[in-house]
Formats: structure tokens, sequence, C-alpha cells
């Protein structure tokens, strides 16, 4: 069976791809390498063992797509491409849903003029907003606090809409949480262009003393120290999660929303004690302004994508901090 990933040599896109080609899938990547680097293949080859067919296109470019549909018999999709930095969308909303639309419905059309209907697309806890209550169920209200989150919420009513209208296509929309930590190769791990805008890049640029301390935006939040909690999953459960959910739309129509965390929700500077306690490092920071756009606390509750995808999270914050530790070193 070939899957098509789009931003297959992003963070999430590439431990997914790992663990597709461990499974024997054949996979196809697309990216335009807007926030990934082509050397990511490679380690992909090295990690599995396996080819993986690649394209440098972006998703938004419908001749690209068809070219790539034609050339290869497509059996299912996993979407990941797109912009994803909630600050950044704040200061370059149009950007934002220039792109995440314009790459999703292209894609979708594509597909469905060559008969593959089947999709996992990478959505967001950022759908639900400043939830009124926690862990955060698939059922709660869905409302948004940024242009990125907007654009998930969007794509997700677009793809209701699709089923809606036609019922040969079985989707899976995947809700996650926060990723981080890395391959245990430590050959692929999160390594954004340009300034991080997730904590955990953060803290390493900080441990490799590229940076000279780590900005802690807020310190007055209604949590337990008053820095941002959030459910932070280990990458690799995250890409087993995708492997759950292409099982699911191969084998059942129709259209559903899943959360994929952890359940428990850590701190800012817990993860910073955390990471200094294992890795046997200090990491400086300094307390700045809340970002525009970022809620207090947000955790999930799993428990529907372990009855339905029969998926849950099994390695822990340290695990997730040695392994982003490990990558980063590799690097260097």
């Amino acid at each position: 069976m070939k899957i098509l990933v789009t931003g297959g040599c992003g963070y999430i896109g590439s431990h997914t791809v790992v663990e597709l080609l461990d499974e024997n899938y054949e996979v196809v990547i697309v990216d335009n390498l807007c926030n990934s680097k082509k050397d990511v293949v490679d380690k992909i080859k090295t990690i599995t063992g396996k080819d993986v067919k690649f394209y440098e296109e972006d998703v938004c470019d419908k001749k690209a797509l068809q070219k790539i549909f034609k050339e290869n018999k497509i059996d299912a999709v996993i979407h990941f491409a797109g912009l994803k930095a909630v600050g950044e969308s704040v200061a370059e909303p149009l950007r934002y849903y220039r792109n995440n639309l314009d790459s999703t419905l292209t894609l979708l059309e594509i597909m469905a003029e060559h008969k593959c209907y089947k999709i996992v697309f990478s959505s967001s806890a950022t759908v639900y907003g400043a939830p009124k209550s926690l862990p955060i169920k698939e059922d709660f209200p869905l409302h948004t606090t940024n242009p990125y989150g907007s654009t998930k919420l969007m794509i997700e009513q677009i793809l209701k809409d699709l089923y809606i209208a036609d019922s040969n296509w079985s989707i899976a929309i995947l809700r996650y949480f926060n990723p981080i930590g890395a391959h245990a190769s430590g050959l692929i791990g999160e390594n954004p262009n340009g300034i991080p805008n997730n904590l955990m890049p953060y803290i390493i640029k900080v441990a490799t003393k590229e940076l000279p301390y780590l900005n802690v935006f807020g310190n007055n939040y209604d949590t337990k120290d008053g820095t941002g909690v959030r459910d932070y999953i280990h990458v690799v459960d995250l890409a087993k999660g995708h492997l759950k959910a292409i099982d699911k739309v191969i084998k059942d129509k129709g259209v559903d929303c899943y959360n994929l965390g952890t359940g428990k929700g850590y701190s800012v500077l817990e993860i910073v004690k955390t990471f200094e306690k294992v890795n046997n490092i200090k990491i400086d920071y300094k307390i700045t302004e809340a970002r525009p756009g970022d809620i207090a606390a947000c955790y999930a509750d799993p428990t529907y994508a372990k009855d339905k995808l029969n998926w849950e999270a099994t390695l822990d914050i340290k695990k997730m901090c040695e392994d982003s530790y490990n990558y980063a070193k590799k690097q260097k």
C-alpha cells in the first residue's frame, strides 16, 4: 500500500514516514522544504534501510500534485503540510490562510480526481481555544484564539462537509497536543529553520550555547507555577498514532476526530527542570511577556483514541527530554 505524506520532511512527518516504512508501507513524500531540510530523506533511509520517493514541490501547486498522482498509485494520504507557528500566524494571518487552506483544497481536489478517498489530517488542539474545563474531550466546543488554529478548524469543517457530500471518503482528523522528543537514533528530530517557535527547540538552542537563555512567555497564568501548561507527547508516540489512523481509514468510511496526547499537563518550568535533571545541564531562562493568542493550560483526554484507534502514548517526559538532547548533540 502506497501512502503520500505531505510535509514528510518535517518534524512529525519524518517520524511518521519512519514508522510507515517500518510497517512495510510504500511512502511518497512531497515537501517544499520551507521549514525542513532535504537531507532528512537520506536520514530516513539510513534509519529504515528502505527507499522513499521524494518530490520537492508545493502542495498548493496543482500541476505538481497531478504529476505525483499520475506517477504513483496513491492509496491514502497523510496531510501534514502547512505553516504552524501560532505567533507568526497572528502577525501574518493572510499568509497562513492562503497557504494552509489552498494546499488542503488543492490536495483534496486532486485526490477526488484520482479516486483516492482516504486521508489522515494533521489538526491541532488549538481548535479548542481556551477550554472551560480540563481535560479536553473531542466533543468540547470548538473556537480558536489565533489564525493558525482557525485554519485547522476551517479545514476540519471542509473535511466534514466533504464526507456529507460524498460518503466514499474516509477521514481521520488528529488533534494533537505538543510533540517533543526525537527518534532514538538521533538522526531526525525537531530542527526548525530560523528562531524556534516551540519550547523544546528553544531549550535545545540554550543547551548547545546557540542562545544565551530561554524566554519563558508569561508567569502569571492560573497554573501551578504561573507558566503555561501543555500536554507534551513524544513525537514517536504521535507518529504511531498516525499509523493507527491509517488502519482506521483503510477499514472504515466516515469522518471522525481524535485527540492524540498523554492526558498529563506539564508547565514550561517543569519541562525545563526535567531537561536539566535528565541531561545534567543548566538552562538559563528569563520571564518575558505572554504571547498573544496563548492560553494558560491545555491537555487532552485521550480515551477516545484508545477506544477507537487502539492507540495510547507510552513514552514519558524524561524520555522526551533525553531524546531531544541526544538528537541535538548528534547534529554538532
